[in-house]
């Protein structure tokens, strides 16, 4: 997947819409194994056992959406749950909006529920704020005629107060903090994932990781050494 991304903006190219349904694995064939939950347990019935692909190759699919840099960028792009904070805030976009997109993949895979479960603009600012902390106000001062309406005076989000409902209040104040949620679902590599997805989900594009820079995180390295591979 980042190494697609890598591809795709050597070429000069941005996805924009990079999400799970957008990453096929190049081949249907899968194997059972042992899921070692059960380990306490006999492993004849079938239930103990998962189902994992054979290979763990992708390929990134739907290039509808996709740019060129030097072609003129539409003012939304990326679907709702992907969606990079400077889309929202209409403050432009380029390849870091496919990197933030990135980042929330990871944390879905890494969870097995979308980072951002929302379907308005506000109630996913705040989402970000509650697992990202808040948003700089440089950013929050250049946002656009659209997306000023979001913020009280002093650039503070509009949030609790201007919430939509108490089960907006309720979506957001359940997510836990970045390295907490990737925490409570992996038990190695923790640190090195939370490093490399902090890079991936800088709310400022320039600071965001580059494709070939995050693959040469230690995240990634020392699984190529596991594995005897160099990159």
């Amino acid at each position: 997947m980042m190494l697609g991304a890598l591809v795709m903006h050597d070429l000069r190219l941005i996805h924009t819409d990079l999400k799970p349904e957008n990453i096929l694995l190049v081949s249907p064939d899968c194997v059972k194994v042992p899921d070692y939950k059960f380990l306490s347990r006999s492993v004849k019935d079938g239930s103990y056992f998962k189902t994992l692909p054979k290979s763990s190759a992708i390929k990134l699919i739907d290039f509808g959406s996709t740019t060129f840099e030097h072609q003129d960028h539409s003012y939304v792009v990326s679907t709702r749950h992907y969606r990079a904070p400077e889309v929202i805030l209409g403050l432009g976009w380029n390849y870091p909006c496919d990197i933030w997109s990135i980042g929330c993949i990871l944390v879905e895979l890494c969870s097995g529920e979308a980072l951002f479960q929302t379907h308005e603009n506000l109630e996913h600012l705040a989402m970000m704020e509650r697992v990202l902390g808040p948003l700089p106000q440089h950013m929050v001062l250049r946002a656009d005629r659209h997306a000023e309406k979001y913020f009280k005076r002093g650039a503070r989000l509009d949030w609790p107060e201007g919430a939509a409902s108490r089960e907006s209040l309720r979506a957001v104040w359940k997510l836990p903090r970045l390295p907490n949620l990737v925490m409570q679902h992996v038990d190695h590599s923790a640190g090195d994932l939370i490093d490399l997805l902090q890079g991936l989900l800088r709310y400022e594009p320039s600071e965001r990781l580059k494709a070939r820079e995050a693959l040469r995180h230690p995240f990634f390295t020392r699984q190529y050494r596991r594995c005897g591979l160099q990159m």
